[in-house]
Parts: C-alpha cells; structure tokens; sequence
C-alpha cells in the first residue's frame, strides 16, 4: 500500500455520489409500520374469532361478544411490542455495522459502508471483511478466505488485478482494492440483509403451536357444525343454537397462545439488547436455552485479549540486543500486524533492515517470516511447529514456560526462505517470546455457572495445548490437566467426535479443524454455540448452532453469528442463558393452558352433540374463565423468571400434559353440569353458573399444576384469580352480565365435589402420564 494510490479526490466522490455510484445497500427486510400491522391483525386466530363475533351479533346476543376483545388486544400488544424490538435491533445494528477503511486524498478513513463509491480504493487487513466486489491494486502476502461463498476451503492468495469478492474475509496479510461493484449488485447486500433481520424463523416452539393451530383448524369447523345441527334439533330457536355453537368454537380457539409466545420473543429481544446484546432474529433466544456445549476460543474470550509482552529468552549464541533488533525488525516489517506483534513493536524500535520478502502470519500456518537483505530469513511462530528434531534443550524451555500458562512465540533464523507453505530447512533457534495474556477477572465464575447448568465447555484455541490447559484451569474450567494436540486429531468426523467425548482442551487447532470440530459435536446431537473474536473463528461460528461475536471482534465475525456482545462483556452470557431458558419454559407453561382449555373445549362439544343437552356455558362464561384461569395468569407465567434446564419435545410434552388434564376437566365439569341441571327447582342459568365455577376452580388446579416448582407469589396467584371471580359473583352487575344464578346448597355441594375430584384426578394422569414417559426415555 503505497503513497502512489493517495484515492479519489473529494470531487470525484462528489461526482460519483451525484452520477448514483454508491454503495447505497438496499435496506434489510424488515417489516414497515404498515406491514407490522398487518401481520398482527389479519392473523388464523383473529379470523376465527372475527367470523365468531359476527355471528353471535347476527344471533342477536351482542353482550356475548366480550370474547373479541381479545382481537383488540393480541394486535395492540403484539404491534406495539414488534415495533418496539425492531428500534432496539436498528439501534443495536448500527453499532455492530462493519466499517470500511476507504483512502481519500491521500489520507485513510473510516466510513460506514454505505458510504463507499465506485472506485473507491478500500484497506484491507486481517479478520476485515470486504464490503464490496474490486480488483487488488496492492498486497502484501494477501489470502482472501472465500469459504462462506464459494465452500473452497483453502484461503486464496490474491495478487495484482485479482478479483475479490463482497463476503469473503482476510485470513492473512493486508493489501488494497479499489472498488468495482457497490450497492445491491455486491453479495454484501445480502449479507447485511442478513444480518440485520428481524424474523420469527427456525423456532421448534413456534413450529409446535402452528402446528397445534392447524390441527384446530380441522377439527373446530366440522365440530362446531355438528353442534350447531344438534342444538338445532333440540333448542327451540335457532338463535340459541348458534349461539351454544358460538360459545363452544370460542373455548376451542387457543386465542392468546401466539401473542404470548411472540411476546415471549420479543421481551427476550429487547431484554438482551439492554445488556447490550444484539440477537439478529428472535429465534436466536430460544436457541440459547437449548445449547449444551460451548465452545470457546482462549484469546478475548477466557481472557482478556490485551496481550503484553513478558519476556525475551535469548537462545544459543543470540545477544539479547540482538533479539531486541530481530524482533524490532520483525514488528516493522508487516504494514498491519496483528496483537501479538503490536506487543512486540510496543517494546522494541526498527533497526532499519531492509525488507525483501514477507509471509504475514496465518491461523492455518501458525507462523510468519520475513527476508531481510543480506540477513537471511526470520520466522515468527508457535514453537513446536518452528523448531527442529536437534533444538532439544531449547524446546524444554519452551515447553516449561507453555506449562506456567505463558503464550510462547520463538523466533528462528534460516539461510534459506520459504517455498509456497513450506517452512525453509536449517532453522537456528533465535529467541523465545513470552507473552501475557490476562485471564478476565471474573472468568471462574462464570464457567462455573455454565457447568452447574449441565452446559459442557470446550476450549479450542490455536496456541500451545499446554498453555491453554494452563489458562483454562486458572479459569476453574474442569478437566483440563492436558491439552491435546489438534495436529494429532482424526479427520473421520466419528473418530473425531470420540475424541471430543472425552477431552475438554484443545491447542494448534486451525480454523477448519474448529469447523470440523462443531460438525462433529452436532453429529452427536449436540446444540452447539461457539464464542470468539478473530478470523480463525469465523467458519466455526458460521456453522455453529448459534455463533457469538465480541463486538470489538474483527467485521467478518460480526457479520456471520447470531449474537454479537457489543460490550465485550463475556459475563453477560450466564444472562443471556437464563433469558432464552426463561422464553422456552415459560411458553410451554402457557401453550400448556392454552392447549388444556382446547382440549376440555373439544371434549364438551363431543359430549353435548351426542346427549343433546343445552351448552353448559354461554360465551361470555367462557370469557369469564378463559381469563381467570388461562389469559391474566398466563401473561404473568410467560414474563416470570425461569432457568430451569431445556429438554427435548416441546410439542409431545405439551400434548401429554393438555390432553389428558382436558379430558378430566371436560368430564368433570360435563357430570357435574348434567347432575346438577337434573336437580328438582334448577334452572338452566343456575346449572350453567355450577359448571362455570367448577370449571374454573379446575382450571386454577391445572394452573398450579404447570407452575410447578411452586412459589409463594405463584400460589398467590392462583388465589387472586380466584379472588377476582368471586368478587365478580358478589357484583350484582356482574352477575347480571354474565348470568350467573346462585344455585341452592346441594348444588354447591356437587361442585365442591366435582372440583375436588376433577383436581385431583388432573394431577394423578399428568403424573402417571409422566412417569411413563420417563420410562419410556
């Protein structure tokens, strides 16, 4: 990169952003006002109970129609609380945005993206990605790593006039391109799209409920249709018929299901974002509760990332003033070092030597070397890898500070340069570096948690496997008192996943071993999240379950995972679990409500079509309990903390749970409403206020079931629903409205019954129903 390429001129830009030559990347997808609106009003759910409103109202019982209110709600909160996320995300995403380092008259800046114009000259250095499509212009030792869009697992060599591609990375080297294609005609539109979009995608909970909803969609017209003919046939006017028809395809709907499972989402979105946490889909915050393995990268994740230079180990007939200039001459040779030679230039000056050739350092070599004229040729690197079968005495050294947790570089010197990848033989050892690496302050607890959770950990780190074990036992992480050796792994991914069973460290691990490495882990059946901030990292967060980026990490690894700590707090991730384990286990409780009323409401419908009796409820009853027992407790139980540990079969759960405590709530209250309508002087209102109350006392026994373990504020929850519906049967108003009748004693005896039997038998069969299952598993 040289003063001769100063770049376009302030005008030429001018007169490109005037002539449209800009990088004016078209917008992500994500939903408009109009839009939002749109999907949360016209939805399955609101249709059924639109057409329900409208015909209860041609029935002439507009005081039924409370139950559309819920229309009104599900659209307001889930319009509101989208429209709320998707400013958080936009907020969030322009800090995580990559940059671009474009050259202008002569002088380098740093702009957003958007701002870059064709023609542009653009600097390229290790981890950046390349925002848009050119031709090299300048290299040094440049390797372009185009795996994400081509699968060409080898990083590519770029030279003069070479093409590069928007979305490939820089795994090595640096160099400059001048621009050839920008805006929506570079793959990195796509990428940004990508990255900042705002979806409901690849959830296993919303895939259940859909599915759950589809299921209804068959089964509640047919039986709403044979209600309606059998209450034609018994009822004396059609009115009444459509409207037992209209209460009971009201109780069938599982009305506030999706909102509260969207809402679920969407608090976890905005509850992580004000720790500074962009999730890039909502789906990301149920995928955290489900990960069991965490794969680590020791750099900037268990520590600190600053790293410091401890120590120089002058070796065999080296001065110590020369390794000082060596190492000077070293840190000055490559235009953009990376850390650890930004440690070594801090402490030692160039001497000057002129610069033949260079090979930048890469992850996949774990060295670098450069000519120097009439020097011969230095190489930088990891020491096992560097030294030769006669440097014994030299290599225990190396291997003792490696021990000690102390990052160990060593610096040979050879007659002969390197051919392509190959090392140049006859390398005499010059000097071990010692660098420092501060393990974060609070890295102990925090893997300490993730264990307790039942989360296995896996360090893979490309340093010495010796002094990653080391880092990670001062980081309290269990089962590292060796590291293995990556050199050594299988490549056959079933080999490679036994190993990965036992052994918990790994060191020399290349950027397509940590990829070969997530594959083999979810081979296993393993949900698998992987944490890192640099290059090498990047094909392994691609492909992980659920990758996750530090914010100060390099471009390329913001841009492909699906978390990305914008604080580099790696301590927010125990938070972060427990807020994805929160949404999981807290929509099960309320599908668990939701789908139980379902099933009691299929049931009644049954058993009323085939004995021909008066629907036990009017609509308005079953408002009444749907938000006693079901809709104001559900909304607590969705928001309330929860981190009990994830397992598998949402939906098979769910279903064993609600369909048998459905049946018994159905059965139950079905008897009881028959028993007591054929007691001497009970009326038909007075029947239906037993079935009323005897189905919700029900309903509030099934609700402490699912909140289960239990808590004082849950019991008091349960206790003020029932508060509230008793203090609507002291209001004559209310009682008017909803048409509750008192009836005599003997009836409330029943129902006391009724509910205690219904209660219990709920619990017995959920229980059974379990236990079966457990053994089953």
């Amino acid at each position: 990169m040289t003063a001769e390429l100063p770049g376009l001129t302030a005008a030429e830009v001018d007169e490109r952003i005037a002539d449209g030559r800009i990088n004016n990347v078209p917008d992500a997808p994500v939903r408009t006002l109009p839009q939002i609106m749109r999907a949360n009003v016209f939805t399955p759910v609101n249709a059924i109970i639109g057409t329900l409103f409208v015909l209860i109202l041609v029935a002439g019982f507009p005081a039924d129609a409370l139950f559309a209110g819920v229309v009104v709600s599900n659209s307001v909160i889930g319009i509101a609380q989208e429209v709320k996320a998707r400013r958080t995300l936009n907020t969030l995403a322009v800090l995580s945005a990559p940059k671009a380092r474009v050259r202008r008259n002569g002088t380098a800046e740093e702009i957003g993206v958007s701002g870059v114009v064709a023609d542009d000259l653009l600097e390229l250095a290790p981890g950046d990605q390349v925002v848009v499509d050119g031709e090299i212009v300048a290299g040094f030792g440049l390797e372009i790593d185009e795996s994400l869009l081509t699968g060409e697992s080898d990083p590519v060599e770029k030279k003069l006039r070479d093409e590069v591609m928007s979305g490939s990375f820089v795994s090595a080297g640096s160099g400059l391109y001048r621009a050839t294609k920008v805006g929506a005609d570079s793959y990195a539109a796509k990428l940004a799209e990508e990255a900042r979009r705002f979806e409901l995608a690849g959830s296993e909970l919303r895939e259940g409920v859909n599915l759950v909803l589809r299921w209804l969609t068959f089964v509640i017209p047919p039986a709403a249709v044979l209600l309606l003919l059998r209450q034609l046939d018994t009822q004396d006017r059609w009115q009444d018929a459509l409207q037992a028809t209209v209460a009971a395809a009201v109780a069938m709907v599982p009305d506030g299901l999706v909102l509260l499972t969207s809402l679920s989402f969407i608090t976890g979105v905005i509850t992580l974002a004000r720790r500074q946490v962009l999730a890039k889909e909502l789906a990301s915050v149920e995928l955290l509760a489900r990960v069991d393995t965490l794969c680590l990268d020791k750099t900037g994740t268990i520590t600190t990332g600053e790293i410091s230079l401890g120590g120089v180990v002058a070796l065999g007939t080296t001065t110590e003033d020369e390794a000082a200039a060596v190492l000077g001459a070293l840190g000055a040779s490559d235009p953009s070092p990376n850390a650890t030679l930004q440690a070594i230039v801090a402490h030692y000056d160039s001497p000057g030597w002129a610069v033949g050739e260079c090979m930048p350092f890469s992850s996949a070599r774990k060295w670098a070397a450069t000519e120097f004229s009439g020097r011969g040729t230095f190489y930088l690197g990891a020491p096992d890898i560097l030294f030769g079968s006669d440097d014994t005495d030299e290599r225990a050294l190396a291997e003792h500070a490696a021990t000690q947790g102390t990052r160990v570089l060593l610096v040979t010197r050879s007659d002969v340069g390197w051919f392509g990848g190959e090392l140049g033989q006859s390398r005499a050892p010059v000097a071990l570096v010692l660098l420092e690496d501060t393990v974060r302050p609070d890295a102990e607890e925090i893997f300490g948690y993730f264990q307790r959770q039942g989360v296995q950990l896996k360090v893979i780190s490309g340093d010495n496997p010796a002094t990653v074990a080391a880092v990670a036992r001062r980081a309290g992480i269990s089962d590292t008192a060796i590291g293995y050796d990556a050199r050594d792994l299988p490549e056959e991914q079933e080999a490679l996943a036994d190993v990965l069973d036992v052994t918990t460290v790994f060191g020399r691990v290349t950027p397509h071993q940590k990829r070969a490495m997530v594959h083999a882990l979810q081979s296993r059946g393993h949900t698998v999240a992987m944490t890192g901030d640099g290059v090498n990292d990047v094909l392994a967060l691609k492909d992980a379950d659920m990758g996750i980026a530090m914010g100060a990490g390099s471009s390329s690894t913001r841009a492909v995972a699906q978390l990305v700590l914008l604080d580099n707090k790696f301590a927010t991730l125990p938070r972060v679990l427990a807020e994805g384990r929160k949404v999981i286990n807290n929509i099960e409780r309320v599908a668990n409500l939701f789908l139980t009323k379902a099933a009691y409401a299929v049931l009644l419908t049954a058993l009323v079509a085939i004995a021909g009796s008066p629907f036990p409820f009017l609509p308005r009853q079953l408002t009444l309990i749907g938000t006693f027992s079901i809709g104001l407790p559900g909304f607590f139980l969705a928001l309330a903390p929860n981190d009990s540990l994830v397992r598998g079969g949402f939906l098979e759960r769910v279903l064993r749970f609600s369909i048998p405590a459905g049946a018994v709530a159905g059965t139950v209250t079905f008897v009881l409403y028959e028993i007591v309508r054929r007691m001497n002087d009970v009326t038909l209102a007075e029947a239906r206020t037993a079935a009323t109350v005897t189905l919700l006392l029900i309903g509030l026994a099934i609700l402490i079931l699912i909140s289960r373990p239990l808590k004082p504020w849950k019991l008091g929850l349960a206790a003020a629903m029932a508060g509230l519906y008793a203090f609507n049967m002291a209001l004559p108003a209310a009682r008017e409205y909803f048409e509750l009748d008192l009836p005599p004693l003997r009836a409330w005896v029943a129902v006391a019954i009724a509910a205690a039997i219904g209660a219990g038998s709920a619990s017995l069969a959920t229980h059974l129903l379990d236990e079966q299952s457990s053994e089953a598993r």
